[in-house]
């Protein structure tokens, strides 16, 4: 049979939660509250790592498009210039 203390000693575990649960209570509502929104801003915030990525996708397809146009319009310089039309 076990002891009646036995099953009321916390392991060291459940201490460390209760003093971390008491901490949380000497807070006051406005530090709780800064706490969980600067926690949602975390979460919801674009990162810088996403904005790069857009911007270098934007720059490639400029590039991509003046590129095309480029060469096609030096294509029809080109033949314009016939030197045997003299």
């Amino acid at each position: 049979m076990g002891r009646k203390d036995a099953s009321t000693a916390r392991t060291p575990v459940d201490q460390y939660r209760k003093q971390i649960g008491k901490q949380d209570y000497k807070k006051t509502r406005p530090m709780l509250r800064a706490t969980r929104l600067k926690a949602e801003a975390k979460k919801t915030a674009v990162g810088v790592k996403e904005v790069a990525l857009v911007l270098a996708a934007i720059l490639v397809f400029l590039l991509a498009f003046y590129a095309f146009f480029y060469l096609n319009i030096s294509n029809e310089v080109d033949l314009d210039l016939d030197p045997d039309e003299n």
